[in-house]
């Protein structure tokens, strides 16, 4: 039979005569009701024991399906309050669109007639900052010194390049990416972070988020456990929600993801997301122990660590750690890197390092993704790499960041004393501004946003509810003028 039950005006009906787990059928129901608007932003949901009593489940099918919900982004526990349903979703959905109810109506009647994973992809979203194609504004995380880019160098570069007989650059390309630029990739991470790889393993992407999404479709099938890091990236749990995995938050302490919490919460894990040279968002790095720890895990089980290294070429304080992929014999790390926060994000070139029993497979499917990347881009890209002028633009930027940390903590220890506590970190291109525990940085970065701050709140990147508060903050895009202008209009907001 049918079981019914109504909460803030929802009627959720689960089905005891199909295959369905009724966990699932519950998340399904209530992830419905929020992007309908039927549990509007804010709404306190009933406890898992008030719910499983109405409902006549047990409590853990209800905790299963609200984890589900927190790992997604639908839900948010409140320390002491309860569980509510996100102001923000990762989808924006919640917000008010413009047009009339019935055009509204229609677009909800076109969403039910895609398939199922056509519904995750169209109910999620990766960015976290509003207008994220705009001008960056002090805070905003993950965007480099693009002023500072060798604009005139790369301009020089493919002038050369078109002057010459072009040949093969203008047809067809190859899947997995212009040859050239694999192998200078492959000497590069060899020389740099400690890589073992042919040129044969480098797939180049169309930046980290392709690169995402095609690791979610090639290793998970649905419904596959998958550790996320907690705190984690967005576009990570975005696209492996995407993919129909279901998400196993695993928290990370001063030495990184948990290893033993994760193998006690999914121990059937099939994939584990980390970033281990510096951590996102929190910042923390890897300890050895950890890694190898990790390492012993996914030789054990089979499963497969996918190594986020999207800004390891930023460390202030030693040279550049080993990758995981460096120190796995056993080919279960899949290495992802990225141009964007070392040159600039309209490139939109990436890599993926495979291991060679999977290199034939990465190739059938980029090549279903969009057929290759844009070979003229890599041609130039792979002259930039093998003319010395990337190495001597990521010296540079190395210490302009450094340069604008201090320059952040600096101000944030003049004006945001008493209400922020900023700590220095020994790479990356942000920081993490604390807040007061238990305070609510949502609430803290709208109020930063409204005095023209970026701040992204880092509650938003959490799977799981957590006393910890904090604001992100981006420094390696603004000079000290701009640090020192945003530390003041910050202090504003919170005072």
């Amino acid at each position: 039979g049918r079981v019914a039950a109504a909460e803030a005006s929802v009627i959720l009906e689960l089905d005891r005569g199909t295959d369905t787990p009724l966990h699932h059928q519950l998340y399904e129901g209530l992830r419905e009701a929020i992007l309908a608007g039927r549990l509007a932003g804010g709404t306190k949901l009933p406890s898992t024991r008030a719910l499983a009593c109405e409902l006549g489940l047990s409590r853990n099918t209800v905790a299963d399906a609200f984890r589900q919900l927190s790992a997604e982004g639908y839900l948010k526990g409140k320390v002491g309050s309860g569980t509510y349903v996100c102001e923000s979703l990762p989808d924006g959905l919640l917000a008010a669109r413009p047009g009339k109810a019935a055009a509204e109506t229609q677009a909800g009647h076109d969403t039910h007639r895609l398939s199922r994973r056509g519904r995750l992809l169209a109910d999620t979203r990766t960015s976290t900052v509003r207008d994220a194609g705009s001008e960056a504004r002090a805070f905003r995380p993950g965007v480099p010194a693009l002023e500072e880019f060798p604009a005139r160098t790369w301009r020089r570069l493919e002038n050369e390049i078109w002057r010459r007989p072009l040949g093969r650059l203008l047809g067809y390309g190859e899947p997995a990416g212009y040859g050239p630029l694999r192998q200078m990739i492959s000497e590069y991470l060899g020389a740099t972070r400690g890589l073992s790889c042919e040129p044969e393993q480098v797939i180049v992407v169309s930046g980290s988020q392709q690169a995402l999404d095609l690791c979610a479709r090639l290793l998970l099938d649905p419904d596959d456990a998958a550790w996320l890091e907690d705190p984690c990236y967005a576009g990570a749990r975005a696209a492996l929600c995407a993919g129909g995995a279901h998400l196993a938050p695993v928290p990370v302490d001063g030495e990184g993801i948990d290893v033993g919490a994760g193998e006690e919460r999914a121990p059937d894990g099939r994939l584990a997301y980390v970033t281990p040279s510096h951590q996102y968002p929190s910042g923390v790095t890897m300890s050895a122990s950890r890694r190898l720890s990790l390492l012993r895990w996914a030789r054990r089980t089979g499963s497969w660590i996918l190594e986020d290294d999207y800004d390891g070429e930023f460390r202030y304080r030693s040279r550049p750690l080993q990758a995981l992929q460096g120190l796995d014999t056993d080919g279960r790390v899949i290495y992802l890197g990225t141009f964007s926060k070392v040159l600039f994000p309209a490139l939109r070139l990436g890599y993926l390092v495979i291991p060679p029993g999977l290199v034939d497979a990465f190739e059938a499917a980029r090549e279903l993704t969009d057929r290759h990347p844009p070979t003229v881009e890599q041609a130039v890209l792979a002259e930039f790499i093998s003319g010395g002028h990337f190495s001597r633009h990521v010296r540079r930027m190395r210490t302009l960041y450094a340069e604008r940390q201090e320059a952040l903590i600096a101000a944030a220890s003049r004006e945001l004393s008493g209400w922020m506590d900023v700590e220095p970190c020994g790479a990356g291109m942000h920081l993490v501004g604390r807040l007061p525990e238990a305070t609510d940085d949502v609430g803290a970065s709208q109020l930063a946003a409204g005095k023209g701050i970026e701040a992204p709140p880092l509650s938003a990147h959490c799977l799981e509810k957590t006393s910890s508060s904090g604001l992100l903050l981006g420094y390696a895009a603004f000079d000290e003028q701009a640090i020192d202008a945003g530390s003041r209009r910050l202090a504003e907001a919170l005072q």
